[in-house]
């Protein structure tokens, strides 16, 4: 490690960059069995140097709390020894319910050098996060007690309740909770142990598995995606690499370790890269208090890289950047979820350098794409496919056989091949669909690939609401509301949203003689969703729900629908004095879905302008037809 780092900072201009990077082998690049051994060289690089700096709760631009690499190591080897003192074994899960804190990236380091880490949003109500704890085959829990939150330790007590078999539970902020028997404090348990080296087995082989991910959150219990040392150890080159990471860059740390997001992407892939990262709350971004500072901890802390998902963009475009000194910044960072090229375009404004985005999936373990850093910006696109990864666009028939590769620019079904692809989701039956029968994991998005490699999202195959990055699966809607006697068909989709990407929106099909209102039924499936994220932001009666030609419910139709209410609204003001506009929304050859805005009457050069502005934050294209 300590001969390459600097070397996966290399120019990344073009397709001709990532395939002269691809010519040294990984295993040169990353000489390592483990992500341990990987962190441990890193550590003997970059002993002295500041790995986390943890910011006071409640008040971000108070003085943070500096933890060296070398005091990283050491708080990791104590929190491995923990679990094995506990009798975890290889192949049993250290399951976590922690927010943004020094003690979550200790677990995640110590449970991934002897276990199988497992990160679990605390958002999720309490019978999934049992469920997933389930399937995790977890035998330790890590738990924030009751003095720091009372509503998670509400949720780990459900869980310890329903897992007998848990050998042990360490509590964060434990007190009154911990019995002495097996419920522990975390940190004073921790501080007992041996901090000069892990006492024990380590996942010392390249595809031992050492992380379950979960993906989604509002179905029963969420896909889990197993992550082994070498997709983990694969993402140090090729993300370090796409994502221009060096020693010398800063990030502030925010986004939430239960997702790829904030435990991959800027956790251990910059942490093996030598970066120093800014722990700024335990809510993170969703912290209106970092928000407000953020331009300032730019400042303070010589920030380089901007970073956070689309609806923290917009929320940062609202935020003055005052007399803040930003120019450390070299490069901005996004994903996600969609990201409305009006934001992009007005973030790299006011930040002074280009907003990139790029595109992952906890199923390939960090991004597999991105803007290229010294490169040709396309805003709407989400890059170049990053070193040893495959990615293409295809046809697939319904048995799971790729009919076709697509053409240059012609849509089709996203797949992915390469070391980074987990082997296979650890509930099995979910594996047929997601995978081509000769192996490339089907990602579910639809796009294009241009001339020059710059891969353009146009759409989903599948049906999944992205709500702020949020996954949201439609049937959990529809079940709730089929559940309603007056119901005969039930459909939700994601209606467009200029701050979350997209909202779940539901539409509804009566039995004859039903009487019911929207209202009503909006309230129906809030007492019977189980997921607040969910809850439809709005409901529309149907007299009759379209359907295909074999009889299912043509959802395209009702995506387009939504979208037009969406934006007669948006343009409701401007429709006055003579101006008639209309709004249809059908399928495009490029772009997916394209909106077309009719304009009749009024002052184009005044209207125009107006209406960019209105739909310029939205994720759906549009095109302005004006009639004269």
């Amino acid at each position: 490690m300590a001969n390459s780092l600097k070397a996966f900072n290399l120019p990344f201009n073009s397709l001709a960059d990532v395939e002269k990077f691809e010519q040294t082998p990984i295993e040169q690049w990353v000489p390592y069995h483990s992500v341990y051994d990987a962190f441990c060289a890193t550590v003997e690089k970059f002993a002295d140097k500041p790995a986390l700096i943890a910011l006071p709760p409640g008040d971000p631009m108070g003085e943070g709390i500096p933890i060296t690499y070398r005091e990283l190591l050491a708080k990791t080897n104590q929190t491995a020894n923990l679990f094995l003192s506990a009798g975890l074994k290889k192949g049993e899960t250290v399951t976590y319910i922690l927010p943004l804190c020094p003690q979550a990236y200790f677990t995640m380091l110590g449970a991934e050098a002897v276990g199988t880490v497992n990160a679990v949003n605390p958002l999720l109500e309490p019978e999934h996060i049992h469920g997933i704890a389930e399937a995790a085959n977890a035998t330790i829990l890590i738990a924030t007690g009751q003095a720091l939150s009372p509503e998670l330790w509400e949720k780990a007590a459900y869980v310890i309740e329903r897992m007998p078999n848990l050998k042990a539970v360490y509590v964060l902020g434990g007190d009154k909770e911990c019995d002495g028997k097996k419920i522990f404090p975390l940190d004073a348990e921790t501080a007992k142990q041996d901090a000069s080296a892990i006492n024990g087995p380590l996942n010392d082989s390249l595809d031992d598995v050492i992380g379950y991910y979960h993906t989604g959150g509002t179905t029963g219990v969420p896909k889990l995606a197993p992550h082994t040392n070498r997709m983990q150890l694969s993402q140090i080159a090729s993300s370090g690499f796409g994502l221009g990471y060096s020693e010398k860059d800063c990030l502030l740390a925010g986004l939430p370790m239960f997702h790829i997001s904030g435990s991959i992407v800027v956790g251990l892939v910059p942490m093996l890269n030598g970066i120093t990262l800014v722990i700024v709350s335990p809510q993170g971004f969703r912290d209106p208090l970092v928000i407000g500072n953020y331009w300032r901890l730019v400042d303070k802390y010589k920030v380089t890289v901007l970073g956070g998902v689309p609806t923290m963009m917009s929320a940062l475009l609202n935020v003055p950047v005052g007399d803040a000194d930003i120019s450390t910044l070299r490069a901005g960072l996004t994903g996600g979820s969609a990201a409305p090229i009006e934001v992009l375009k007005a973030i790299s404004e006011k930040s002074g350098v280009p907003m990139l985005e790029g595109y992952g999936m906890t199923e390939v373990t960090c991004f597999t794409t991105m803007q290229p850093q010294q490169g040709e910006v396309r805003f709407g696109s989400v890059g170049l496919r990053f070193p040893f990864v495959e990615v293409k666009a295809a046809d697939i028939d319904e048995s799971g056989h790729i009919t076709r590769f697509s053409d240059v620019d012609e849509i089709g079904e996203i797949i992915m091949k390469g070391i980074c692809v987990t082997p296979g989701y650890v509930q099995a039956e979910y594996n047929q669909k997601a995978f081509t029968t000769d192996g490339w994991l089907r990602s579910g998005d639809l796009g294009r690939i241009d001339a020059d490699g710059y891969i353009w999202l146009t759409g989903r195959a599948k049906d999944l609401i992205i709500r702020g990055g949020h996954n949201i699966d439609p049937s959990i809607i529809e079940e709730a509301l089929h559940e309603h006697p007056s119901v005969e068909l039930a459909a939700a989709v994601g209606r467009p949203d200029a701050y979350a990407g997209e909202m779940p929106v539901a539409y509804v099909q009566l039995k004859p003689d039903a009487n019911v209102t929207p209202e009503e039924l909006k309230e129906f499936a809030r007492e019977h969703i189980p997921e607040r994220a969910a809850n439809p932001a709005d409901l529309t009666i149907l007299s009759e729900m379209p359907l295909t030609g074999v009889g299912k419910i043509f959802k395209p139709a009702l995506r387009h629908d939504a979208a037009v209410k969406v934006f007669n609204a948006e343009l409701k003001a401007l429709a006055a004095d003579g101006v008639v506009i209309t709004v249809t929304v059908d399928n495009h050859p490029v772009h997916g879905s394209l909106a077309t805005v009719s304009v009749t009457g009024g002052d184009k050069d005044q209207l125009g302008p107006q209406i960019a502005e209105k739909l310029g934050p939205y994720t759906l294209r549009h095109e302005v037809v004006w009639q004269g």
